[in-house]
């Protein structure tokens, strides 16, 4: 795909890293414990694989790479173990990026909350490391509508932000982590637990 890219436009300016996995089973449920690797295969494994395969050519044209991730790579989320660890490792391995490439290819981390009109949920993976399928669980009024989500993502690329929270009060996430641990992660239970309804 990258070659065939750059026989079309000459160049790859960007690199957007999009395919992800999701789950929904508290981890001492987990009756199947292959969904680990299915989930990291893709989740981070498969960044890996394509910031690889591109990265001579990133380098070259001074291009960015964007990971539209999640507030999990932030901190744990309840029913998310695999999830939130494969989106951690993602975040560290773009961290790494970062520092050893410096001002070559700039790197920016899109972290999302709930996003309505995709299939993610859909496709979470359960206990049974089975797709969960479209009966379970539906949104609550917190999440964000697809097409809003995916302008807000466009602006943050164009203005070359390292990060873009959306909803916006994402970014408190690691203040409020270092500050007031306990309450956020009460605050993190509750606010999941609402997700089931």
């Amino acid at each position: 795909m990258i070659k065939e890219s750059i026989e079309t436009f000459g160049k790859v300016d960007s690199l957007i890293l999009n395919a992800g996995i999701s789950m929904w089973a508290r981890f001492d449920r987990i009756t199947d414990i292959s969904l680990f690797h299915k989930i990291n295969e893709v989740n981070y494994q498969g960044s890996v694989n394509c910031v690889y395969s591109c990265i001579d050519e990133l380098k070259k044209n001074n291009g960015q790479i964007v990971a539209i991730t999640t507030a999990q790579a932030l901190m744990g989320f309840p029913n998310a173990s695999a999830y939130s660890a494969s989106k951690h490792a993602l975040h560290g391995f773009l961290e790494t990026l970062q520092i050893e490439f410096g001002n070559t290819i700039s790197v920016s981390n899109v972290y999302l909350g709930w996003i309505k009109g995709t299939n993610l949920r859909a496709n979470a993976l359960g206990p049974d490391g089975k797709k969960i399928g479209p009966s379970h669980h539906k949104h609550s009024s917190r999440a964000i509508d697809i097409d809003d989500c995916t302008s807000k993502i466009v602006q943050g690329i164009e203005k070359n932000r390292m990060a873009i929270y959306i909803p916006s009060f994402l970014r408190f996430i690691p203040i409020a982590k270092l500050f007031f641990r306990k309450w956020l992660f009460r605050k993190t239970t509750k606010v999941t637990s609402q997700e089931e309804s």
